[in-house]
């Protein structure tokens, strides 16, 4: 395991050296909002959901069963009968439908389609939301109604029905998940004065099959009370787990600029850096709009071309004077700004336009351009590492997020060969990819950790680090941050689907103490290292290939770059 990055004292002053950690095994870990804390918090709270629901309907048909409101639940069924018309009748009919299975499924693959190909970027972590939140509901209700039977009420029932217990109601709790979710989505996603309108009408449907429900004879009130319990449960819990701030991950602690800095640039010049391709005329009007709510009402937009994917640009723009760059795109276009801002004090404001967006994830910003923007200047400058690579073929450059040999470097290859598939189906056209990639040969390679004796091993992947997160809320490699003064290395070299499978529950659980050369992810910390591969292997920078080669270099240049963070408490 590599040796400890010596930490800073206690007494040194706040404006002194940067802070540096020690190397993983030191350090105590942190849990990110990731795939994995969303799944243990979903999987506890559905038990506990489903004890409740069952907690009820046991009450319900036990102890509660002869005390009011229950013993007045037959005289409202029987009421119901009463008023029965044809037209009424048709109306039901309707409503029940909205809550139907069939029509449940539908309209949630529908609305998951939708998030995931209509908006510029697609909205994964939105349409999980709804696909579990009806998936989490259908399942207490199964558990529920095998564990409380309850007989339907003595009335003409209009609907056939399966043998089923009739609490609790599942047209209902189905309604509630879908229509709610919708609900949600449109109120916190939304902009426009119609916005309360729309949610108020979606959040009325499940009310509507209620109703209806009742009208037809096939459920007692509080079954269909219990059917919004189990769907407006199903909602908090998913939503908490995965809408809870709308971010991947916290941003870490990092070093503030002295306000003075702050208040010193950014009344300045504005250059935004866009990439054209994907941030056309009605979102440069938003993101002016938000520039404007922050003071920055002349703002230059300058384009990048396929030639010049934002380097250039950003030299332009210091050389005009600007006072803060903004930069409109993915990763490459961030990359490609960051290198010729490093070491220039300017701030830098992320906007994700991009496929990964990994900076802006790490960062804790918004995937949502004009959210983020808006996040970014309403925060605070914030001093970060950058990394300087360079190799056989490869001019020295700077990255912000990682930078990977092999398994990794392959897929962005295989992917950037099928740009349709990655425009219409974003970063998980990479995933599509991975087959393809995982089919090439092992690495050969030695590596030079600061100067130390060269190590060999033989790896599908080698990955360095400066940021940790990636898209869904993995931490691949959860110890790095971009503000330590040191970059992570992570070597993978899985063997066969038993190999894959371990190296996956390494991850996950975030296992540092393993032995080298035991086929497990082995983690390193360095501030130089240099690679030599026995063959050229495909290589990639911050998701962008850069080409094969047998050599590469990396290494840490502490507090290159200032970007604009959103305030944690925000």
């Amino acid at each position: 395991m590599p040796t400890a990055v010596p930490e800073r004292s206690a007494g040194l002053p706040e404006d002194g050296p940067r802070p540096v950690r020690t190397a993983p095994t030191g350090r105590p870990r942190e849990l990110p909002r990731g795939t994995t804390r969303a799944a243990a918090s979903i999987g506890a709270l559905a038990v506990c959901q489903a004890a409740l629901m069952i907690g009820l309907g046991f009450l319900i048909t036990g102890p509660a069963r002869h005390v009011w409101p229950v013993t007045a639940e037959d005289g409202v069924n029987r009421g119901l009968e009463r008023l029965r018309t044809s037209t009424l009748t048709t109306l039901s009919s309707i409503g029940s439908e909205l809550g139907n299975t069939g029509t449940v499924i539908g309209v949630t693959l529908a609305a998951c389609l939708a998030l995931i190909l209509i908006p510029r970027l697609p909205l994964w972590r939105q349409a999980s939301f709804l696909a579990l939140a009806v998936s989490l509901q259908s399942l207490v209700f199964l558990i529920v109604t095998i564990a409380v039977e309850r007989q339907r009420p003595d009335v003409h029932r209009l609907d056939g029905s399966l043998p089923t217990s009739s609490y609790t109601s599942g047209h209902t709790g189905a309604a509630t998940a879908i229509y709610g979710g919708l609900a949600v989505l449109v109120l916190s996603r939304v902009r426009g004065p119609w916005r309360r309108v729309l949610a108020a009408l979606l959040l009325l449907l499940p009310v509507v099959v209620g109703v209806s429900r009742l009208y037809r004879g096939m459920h007692h009130p509080t079954d269909v009370l219990g059917g919004m319990i189990n769907g407006g449960l199903a909602l908090l819990i998913v939503g908490h787990a995965l809408l809870r701030d709308g971010r991947v991950s916290a941003p870490a602690a990092l070093p503030v600029v002295p306000e003075a800095a702050r208040a010193e640039r950014l009344p300045g010049r504005v250059a935004v850096v866009v990439n054209p391709t994907t941030v056309d005329e009605n979102a440069r009007d938003e993101l002016r709009r938000v520039l404007a709510q922050h003071g920055h009402r002349e703002p230059v937009f300058i384009e990048t071309t396929a030639a010049d994917p934002g380097g250039g640009q950003t030299a332009r723009a210091l050389g005009e004077g600007a006072a803060l760059v903004v930069v409109c795109g993915g990763d490459g276009t961030v990359r490609a700004a960051a290198d010729r801002l490093a070491g220039s004090g300017v701030p830098l404001a992320v906007v994700p336009f991009g496929t990964g967006n990994l900076l802006a994830r790490n960062l804790g910003l918004p995937l949502t351009p004009a959210e983020a923007l808006d996040a970014a200047l309403g925060g605070a400058p914030r001093v970060l590492d950058l990394a300087r690579v360079e190799g056989d073929g490869l001019p020295a450059t700077h990255f912000a997020v990682m930078s990977g040999v092999g398994l990794d470097a392959a897929m962005m290859k295989y992917a950037e060969e099928h740009d349709r598939a990655k425009a219409m189906l974003g970063w998980p056209a990479y995933v599509l990819a991975a087959p393809k990639a995982m089919r090439g040969p092992r690495m050969r390679l030695s590596v030079r950790l600061d100067g130390a004796q060269p190590l060999r091993r033989m790896a599908r992947m080698v990955l360095v680090g400066n940021t940790g997160a990636l898209q869904g809320g993995l931490r691949l490699i959860p110890d790095a941050r971009p503000d330590d003064g040191v970059l992570d290395l992570l070597i993978l070299d899985p063997q066969g689907a038993g190999g894959w499978l371990r190296t996956v529950s390494a991850l996950l659980r975030r296992k540092r103490d393993v032995q080298e050369g035991d086929g497990q992810p082995e983690f390193r910390t360095f501030r130089r290292a240099e690679f030599t591969f026995d063959a050229p292997e495909p290589r990639e920078i911050d998701g962008d290939p850069v080409g094969s080669g047998r050599r590469l270099s990396v290494e840490v240049v502490p507090g290159a770059l200032t970007v604009l963070v959103p305030n944690r408490e925000h």
